[in-house]
């Protein structure tokens, strides 16, 4: 089954739109509220920029433009992934070189071999929001 079918199901058995879920780590989580975290002008095209939101330590991504957001902590040693160097869409853990894709969370290269978990972003104006978990 393909993910688009997969999430079709979804919508209809559940009546939600995936505007308001995203996937994190290979599973479907629902969005309880967009929370603002930055302004456009904080996070520089190829760089990432740590914020923290309702418990939460996220690094946001500026890739091509695009915003992206990841779980600061590297799967492999909960190193600080948003002070790693973004190159690409990839972003490196500075402690022992793991790489990620900031789009998907995909593990790119050891040691690390788990995804890290990504969040919705949603910009509206200037402003940079979050969609954060139940």
């Amino acid at each position: 089954m393909t993910a688009a079918i997969a999430l079709s199901t979804i919508e209809k058995q559940f009546s939600l739109s995936i505007s308001h879920a995203f996937i994190t780590t290979g599973s479907l989580q629902m969005v309880s509220q967009l929370v603002k975290v930055a302004c456009l002008k904080d996070v520089p095209e190829g760089h990432a920029k740590v914020v923290q939101a309702n418990g939460h330590e996220l690094a946001l991504c500026n890739v091509g433009g695009e915003i992206y957001c990841i779980d600061d902590l590297c799967t492999h040693d909960n190193g600080p992934l948003g002070e790693g160097e973004l190159v690409n869409g990839q972003i490196e853990c500075p402690r022992h070189g793991a790489r990620f894709d900031v789009k998907t969370g995909k593990a790119l290269c050891l040691p690390a071999v788990l995804p890290v978990s990504t969040y919705k972003v949603e910009v509206k104006g200037d402003d940079i929001y979050v969609g954060l978990p139940e």
